[in-house]
């Protein structure tokens, strides 16, 4: 897959619980987290390698505190490329709660386009900022668990971490 990297000012890879993630970043902050073997990852990124630039050090804290069990909502400025359809839809996939789930059906009723169901689905699918914009919390219309460019094991792995992790399941177990 070709990404446009001429935004890119940096990239890195790192190691989480779920396997090595790619992260990209512009000078203005975070346009790419895709899983090393997921769907639609780029093949090859032209920029320099450098885990120190400030939006790919500031990820790499933020997940290492998500996997953690110590951190819900994300920090980070995004610059992911996409049309503006594609922005829209994961505008709204940001907005979910942690530990929410939601539905395509949903996400186009929310972006004002109901009949866009299909539409939002490749949208979704297409998400290059993995788990910071958690397409990983979209489900069928009847809650099955459905596609995931990550792998439906991680994407049931990640919805079973946060719902370990959730308000409500931290108050049921004290």
């Amino acid at each position: 897959m070709n990404y446009p990297c001429e935004r890119l000012a940096a990239q890195a890879t790192i190691d989480t619980p779920m396997g090595p993630m790619l992260i990209a970043a512009t000078e203005r902050g975070l346009a790419g987290l895709w899983f090393e073997d997921q769907r639609h990852h780029p093949d090859v990124i032209d920029a320099r390698v450098d885990a120190g630039q400030r939006w790919i050090a500031l990820t790499a804290r933020q997940l290492s505190e998500y996997f953690e069990g110590r951190r819900e909502r994300f920090e980070i400025p995004l610059d992911a490329a996409g049309t503006e359809f594609q922005q829209a839809v994961w505008h709204a996939l940001s907005a979910l709660p942690f530990a929410a789930t939601t539905s395509y059906g949903a996400i186009a009723q929310t972006i004002g386009k109901p009949a866009a169901v299909r539409a939002v689905g490749a949208a979704v699918g297409r998400n290059p900022i993995g788990i910071i914009v958690p397409c990983h919390r979209v489900l069928g219309r009847d809650g099955s668990l459905t596609g995931y460019a990550g792998g439906l094991d991680r994407k049931t792995a990640l919805l079973a971490h946060e719902a370990r992790h959730s308000p409500t399941a931290l108050e049921r177990a004290a």
